[in-house]
């Protein structure tokens, strides 16, 4: 029975909270952490501010002159680019001509999962989400045991994160997901990923293994980081059928999905690749057979310079800093240790780089004529792999923890190393690390779709 007032929002009056400045300066600052090197979030940040301090009419002016600065930014150029980008990556060619218009892809009722290592349980966790039978094998009771009680932890994570009214993960039904000792329980699969560690010999007997288990039609795709495609096929009857499925650590957060042609790599196997990631919310990118294709192939000059500006006086977590101010999520360092230095070293050892016998001095820096960093070799033959171990570029508070700390350890060790390698410490500044490390990448971009490893400029950012 009472009149109503006025309905405007802009006529209604602010309500001032106390202590209303503390609260917006912690805000602020906790808002130029989570979206370090964005420009959008800050400025939201002061329009909310303005919203608090003045009227309507000039809050919204406010806004408007914020709104401006934003739409004309380098930043939104860069932000439209990549959404579109990223549609553009379905538009996939291949060397030999193939592409998405012309190639059908065959459906996935089923897949078989090789191998329950880290990566390995982020893609039966992948699977299991999209809602495709999986089976997943592993080589001895011990790891088979390891593996499937960490993959259903993982789901268990991920079914509290799922969004209201969405399907229930069903992963307790052995139907939907199943852990076996037994190849043979491959054999009615549409799509095998093996995700065993960097191997060539290994990936090849599991591939020679696979190629008689396997119904005909099946697609059998390789996670491999870097090693050749066409290697791998090799070891098959049925080396067309054979594709790369490259995800990135950890697999079942990351959104890129290298899809990697061999040189008999069919159409048809590409486009089930590309089908089955965007099943998996995942964007796939195509992209050609060498060394590190694309992802890991610019990440070996960029991690490489990083190295070098820690032999030459820098610190990791100095590095880290800069690169994660710019706007990286994760600085090399910190990305190493989340990815384990035993990967990395494992195929180096497997070009022959680490452990030659040379005198100390500049020589040891050397390999193949080019300089060579040995540090994250050292570092591995003390057993520091990164979080799995607790101890790498950083330290943590437990192996398999998650909390970077700058270790004592390695600062003494890397004075150590500096005196042993005549190496004269000097002080970085923040345009050198940000210049040598960005560079070197945008370098080998520039190598790469001179090569045709990459279609496009889109494909390869």
């Amino acid at each position: 029975g009472q009149p109503l007032g006025p309905r405007r929002l802009s006529q209604q009056p602010v309500p001032k909270p106390p202590k209303l400045d503390a609260f917006l300066s912690d805000a602020a600052l906790r808002v130029k952490k989570q979206a370090r090197g964005c420009l959008a979030p800050e400025l939201c940040m002061q329009a909310v501010r303005a919203a608090t301090e003045r009227p309507f009419a000039a809050g919204v002016q406010k806004e408007q002159e914020l709104f401006r600065v934003l739409v004309t930014s380098g930043q939104a150029q860069a932000l439209q680019y990549a959404f579109f980008a990223e549609r553009a990556v379905r538009r996939w060619t291949t060397a030999s001509g193939a592409s998405w218009q012309s190639a059908s892809p065959q459906p996935i009722r089923k897949a078989g999962v090789v191998g329950l290592g880290t990566m390995g349980r982020g893609i039966v966790a992948c699977l299991v989400k999209a809602n495709i039978p999986v089976v997943a094998v592993e080589q001895d009771v011990r790891s088979l045991a390891a593996g499937s009680k960490a993959v259903l932890l993982l789901l268990e994570r991920e079914a509290t994160k799922q969004k209201q009214g969405a399907p229930a993960l069903d992963f307790q039904n052995p139907a939907r997901l199943r852990f076996t000792l037994d190849l043979a329980a491959l054999s009615e699969v549409d799509v095998v990923i093996e995700a065993v560690f960097e191997d060539m010999a290994l990936k090849k007997e599991i591939f020679r293994k696979l190629s008689g288990v396997c119904k005909p039609d099946a697609f059998l795709c390789t996670n491999t980081s870097a090693l050749s495609i066409d290697a791998i096929a090799s070891a098959t009857s049925r080396p067309q059928q054979v594709v790369g499925t490259h995800f990135f650590s950890p697999a079942h957060v990351m959104r890129l999905l290298e899809v990697v042609y061999g040189h008999h790599t069919s159409p048809a196997a590409v486009a089930t690749a590309v089908q089955l990631a965007k099943a998996l919310d995942k964007v796939g990118v195509v992209v050609g057979n060498c060394f590190g294709f694309v992802g890991n192939r610019m990440m070996f000059p960029y991690v490489e310079q990083a190295v070098f500006l820690v032999e030459e006086g820098s610190r990791p977590e100095a590095v880290d800093e800069v690169l994660e101010e710019f706007g990286l999520k994760l600085g090399p360092f910190r990305m190493s240790d989340l990815a384990g230095l035993d990967v990395g070293w494992r195929s180096r050892k497997g070009q022959g780089l680490p452990g030659v016998a040379v005198p100390a001095g500049a020589a040891s820096r050397q390999r193949h004529g080019r300089r060579y960093s040995p540090l994250p070799d050292l570092l591995c033959e003390n057993g520091r792999f990164g979080q799995k171990t607790g101890k790498g570029w950083y330290q943590y508070e437990k192996a398999g923890g998650r909390t970077a700390r700058p270790d004592p350890w390695l600062h003494d060790f890397l004075c150590r190393y500096r005196d042993t390698q005549g190496i004269q410490s000097r002080p970085i500044d923040r345009e050198e690390i940000l210049e040598r490390c960005l560079f070197s990448l945008i370098n080998q971009g520039f190598d790469i779709l001179a090569e045709g490893v990459a279609s496009g400029p889109e494909h390869l950012d």
